[in-house]
């Protein structure tokens, strides 16, 4: 993939760009902003979409079955006749959007223009149900003359679904469909933006292997919205050089791995060429953003990964979402099946400078953006290869941190722990000294029956000096955690601190607990032989 590309804005281009810059106008929040397309020749489609009006409350006229292929590829010529023009005939006949002529502005280069638009719109998002098709295949042919300054690695013409929806909107103005059109609204700062009446109709799917983890994600979504989305972060970058031609894929994880430690995550970060191996300690996992493997790997490539309710989780891959059907190939499948609850990724190769800026997104969802807001203003380009899935409604950052611990607190509720543990990490981001969280965590009745504070007690004794009581708290929270991928990490973090310390009757005995818990640990035989030598000695 080519490093990122200065290209000029073409002229259609232009004009959405000007239309950014039309009268914002405040949006409602809920499912009164969203339209629901199923594909009516799958029942299995129709409940995905029924189930998700339920719970987001979508007014029944906003929920529209389209006889569509069943296929996850479609001819450009398929989409344009079955999917792009009925929708938008729909959603104008359903009173949802208003079409008129208005004058684009010109800057005197070209004669006056006159472009047909949406100037009201009811609706904001549209979301696709499992079983409306994924991608749009290359129509050789269509033949286009593409902007001078294209490269010729870009002037094709195949597309996500979801991105080339987007510009419905802009349905009447002949956009050309070769290449990737810039989008305005990337690192948008301001999400009332994002609207129809601007040129971007923000475009989502609940899918996946089966139409059961589709289905779920909303459920997922709202219950994190309830009480808190919470647990560790992961990033797996590949400790790239400034001047490598992939470095920007490096640089996008590490900033997004920044932003996950302000807000108080516990944050893994690995920056190794490789990929997390398949025994790595992935456990409670809430953010996880990584590259490069073209199929789920690691850890990732288990029967169940321990992904906590509203976990997002992406993996930069140029094929990323190249089949949605499939719990081993490429990785939204993987992912959504294993338990995210959203994600984004890529049906066709879009050249790395038009992969999703994790980075932006994590800033915009964490700034109280919707998932779906997020989403499109991490994206440099439309009318290109990106899919988004998951409920665009959600919005896990819209609370208040300390009133949704108090709230959980006064619940008796396990997750008060994560959320006492974000906060005592936000505290230390502004200065609060490790010495003191120590004292806090020996105090707080909390903590004596809680993995996660002792795990975190423990962390700080070892970052203090005192590995004696680092190795003691991770005694303690062994005690109290329950997870399996928890005591996994628990015991290989408690193995190499006995180990420096040179206590050779515990380690032995930790090694003998890891097997026993873990018969499937898929480091089994490294830690067979450690034990060998150790017990010979």
């Amino acid at each position: 993939m080519p490093p990122l590309l200065k290209m000029k804005l073409n002229r259609l281009a232009a004009v959405l760009v000007w239309l950014l810059l039309v009268a914002i106008q405040p949006a409602e929040a809920g499912g009164n902003e969203v339209v629901v397309v199923y594909n009516s020749l799958l029942p299995a489609s129709r409940m995905v979409a029924e189930h998700y009006a339920a719970a987001r409350q979508v007014p029944a006229q906003q929920v529209l079955g389209l006889p569509l292929s069943t296929n996850e590829e479609i001819s450009r010529v398929y989409f344009h006749d079955a999917l792009q023009l009925p929708l938008a005939n729909e959603l104008v006949a359903a009173k949802l959007w208003q079409f008129a002529e208005v004058a684009a502005p010109t800057n005197g280069n070209h004669p006056p223009m006159t472009i047909t638009k949406v100037v009201q719109s009811k609706i904001r998002y549209l979301v696709l149900c499992y079983g409306v098709p994924l991608k749009i295949a290359e129509d050789d042919k269509l033949h286009e003359i593409p902007p001078v300054d294209m490269p010729t690695e870009f002037q094709q013409n195949q597309a996500s679904v979801d991105s080339e929806l987007t510009t419905l909107p802009l349905i009447h103005i002949k956009l050309t469909l070769t290449g990737p059109l810039l989008n305005p609204f990337c690192n948008c700062t301001n999400p009332l933006a994002m609207t129809p009446t601007n040129g971007l109709l923000m475009v989502s799917r609940l899918d996946g292997p089966t139409a059961e983890a589709a289905n779920g994600l909303v459920d997922k979504a709202m219950a994190a919205e309830s009480t808190g989305l919470w647990g560790r972060a992961y990033f797996d970058a590949r400790g790239l050089a400034t001047n490598d031609y992939y470095y920007p894929g490096d640089h996008w994880i590490l900033g997004a791995a920044e932003l996950a430690h302000r807000l108080g995550f516990e944050t893994n970060v690995d920056d190794t060429p490789e990929t997390f191996p398949a025994g790595y300690p992935l456990s409670q996992v809430a953010l996880y953003a990584g590259w490069y493997d073209i199929d789920a790997s690691g850890p990732f490539a288990a029967p169940t990964v321990e992904f906590m309710p509203g976990a997002f989780a992406y993996h930069l891959h140029s094929y990323s979402a190249k089949t949605l059907r499939s719990l081993t190939h490429n990785w939204v499948g993987p992912l959504i099946g294993k338990g995210a609850t959203c994600t984004m990724g890529c049906v066709y190769e879009p050249y790395l400078a038009f992969t999703p800026n994790v980075a932006f997104f994590l800033e915009a969802w964490a700034n109280g953006f919707t998932f779906g807001e997020a989403a499109w203003s991490a994206q440099r380009a439309l009318s290109w290869q990106t899919t988004v899935v998951g409920d665009p409604l959600y919005r896990p950052f819209g609370r208040d941190l300390l009133k949704q611990h108090t709230a959980l607190l006064q619940k008796k509720s396990e997750l008060a722990d994560w959320s006492g543990l974000r906060l005592l990490d936000l505290e230390m981001n502004r200065g609060l000294p490790p010495q003191k969280v120590v004292v806090f965590l020996e105090h707080l009745e909390q903590a004596q029956h809680s993995g996660v504070l002792q795990e975190k007690l423990a962390d700080l004794n070892q970052q203090l000096g005192k590995p004696a009581s680092s190795i003691e708290a991770l005694q303690k929270a062994l005690q109290f955690a329950t997870s399996p991928p928890q005591r996994l990490r628990l015991r290989l973090t408690l193995a190499a601190r006995l180990q420096t310390a040179g206590r050779t009757g515990e380690l032995i005995a930790d090694y003998h607990a890891l097997l026993t818990e873990q018969p499937a640990y898929p480091d089994r035989p490294a830690i067979e032989e450690k034990l060998k030598n150790l017990e010979v000695k």
